[in-house]
């Protein structure tokens, strides 16, 4: 069932979606040659606490962190370690918080330090993918509409939509009903209505979109061992349109 949230928690998700776009904010400067994915966690776990909110992520069917972050062929899941970041790798902060209960959910890929041109065309184009799936949304939109604008415009930048991760309905739970694929036709899907939040999520490949798990079980990585960027917003449906709660300032 997908839920029309209330006025209350409207206010509440705004907080938890200010705090983890914050959070991003926050973390942006450390991102550079030779930090540690296990530093990047700790500054972020410390940062959501000291507003007042937790970690949406840590403990969610076990994820042992706060947030996920994913370098390069890593897609989604990445599991925080001792691995340095180095000059020209991409590194994707997938970020939650949960404030009173509500949660915030926004992924971001990164460049550290200088990155090659390859790497530069997918962020550009992965982003921009997120902001036309966000234009497909308005009160009596179809899921379908978001996923198609995204898949298109990622089929004619020659970028590879992972299919088997898709984005979701926020509130109460950080993935909440409905689904909300990277690729669909106009006019299918669930029907979104003013006062539904969600989150999209375009996960783009460089090559191709086949994806597979490492032993972790967490870790979810391209088959080719190409780069992979995402972009994720937590969105409020609006009569008009769309209000971004996970804002990056």
């Amino acid at each position: 069932m997908i839920s029309i949230k209330s006025e209350r928690e409207i206010e509440l998700l705004r907080i938890a979606g200010e705090i983890t776009g914050s959070t991003h904010n926050y973390l942006k400067p450390y991102i550079k040659p030779g930090i540690t994915t296990k530093r990047l966690n700790e500054l972020a776990e410390e940062y959501i606490k000291s507003r007042g909110a937790t970690p949406s992520f840590k403990g969610y069917d076990g994820f042992p962190a706060a947030i996920c972050i994913s370098i390069n062929d890593e897609v989604v899941h990445g599991i925080p370690s001792d691995r340095k970041l180095k000059e020209g790798d991409i590194v994707s902060l997938d970020i939650g918080a949960c404030y009173k209960g509500y949660h915030g959910d926004s992924a971001w890929t990164y460049p550290v330090g200088k990155i090659d041109d390859k790497k530069k065309y997918l962020l550009e184009h992965t982003e921009k993918s997120l902001y036309k799936g966000l234009e497909a949304i308005h009160d009596g939109c179809h899921v379908g509409d978001i996923g198609y604008a995204v898949s298109k415009y990622a089929e004619e930048h020659n970028l590879a939509v992972v299919r088997e991760l898709v984005g979701h309905g926020v509130g109460n739970d950080v993935h909440e009903d409905p689904d909300v694929p990277n690729y669909g036709a106009r006019h299918t899907g669930p029907v979104l209505k003013e006062g539904m939040v969600i989150a999209v999520e375009p996960m783009l490949n460089l090559g191709t979109r086949k994806i597979y798990i490492l032993d972790d079980d967490w870790t979810i990585i391209t088959a080719d061992g190409k780069p992979s960027a995402h972009f994720e917003h937590t969105v409020l449906v609006t009569k008009d349109g769309y209000e971004i709660l996970t804002r990056r300032w």
